[in-house]
């Protein structure tokens, strides 16, 4: 097995592909050591003291780094620990599988959209899930939508996406001028 990296626009992270399935649907983002105890791989690759973020797209893993890291050295450790989680088949989460781990809905936290509004959140939603989001998880990311108000839509950036210094720059010159451009309603896109 060969695992491929990635650099992502963002320099404390690196992109790993496994050249296999990650994450059947969905995604997942550790940014603690915390919430990576719901993974075996999550919690190991904070084990190893300078890991400061772990992100499962479908099918690859990101992670970042403390500052100051030097990638050099980081990068063979996380490559070793994939290589051993992926060759015997380890589960990625504990008890086997995702059953009773807590996930935040894509709505978790969200500002609760106005029912009169509904057909502008879902083609806000579309374009998000069809145009904004593979883009991001080429980048090793995700993004996440958290409402709709007064023509203000609220985003949450995970993985690499999460802390780059391009990603105001993503939100406002990339998905705010798609959003606005479809959907006449939306005036501005902010981090939730």
């Amino acid at each position: 097995m060969y695992i491929e990296t990635e650099t992502t626009p963002n320099p404390a992270t690196l992109k790993f592909l496994p050249g296999r399935q990650v994450m059947a649907t969905g995604t997942r983002d550790f940014a603690s050591p915390e919430q990576a105890a719901a993974s075996p791989l999550a919690e190991a690759l904070f084990d190893l003291g300078d890991v400061t973020g772990v992100f499962f797209g479908q099918d690859f893993v990101s992670v970042s780094a403390a500052p100051g890291v030097e990638w050099a050295q980081l990068k063979p450790q996380v490559v070793a620990m994939l290589l051993d989680h992926f060759v015997t088949d380890a589960p990625l989460f504990a008890g086997g599988d995702a059953a009773g781990i807590s996930v935040p809905a894509d709505d978790d936290g969200a500002l609760g959209d106005d029912p009169a509004d509904a057909d502008v959140v879902a083609q806000i939603k579309d374009l998000i899930e069809t145009r904004v989001r593979p883009a991001v998880a080429s980048d090793g990311g995700d993004i996440v939508y958290r409402g709709f108000r007064e023509g203000v839509v609220y985003l949450t950036m995970q993985g690499a996406c999460s802390g780059c210094p391009s990603s105001s720059a993503t939100l406002k010159q990339g998905i705010e001028s798609l959003l606005k451009h479809y959907v006449p309603e939306v005036s501005e896109v902010r981090a939730a």
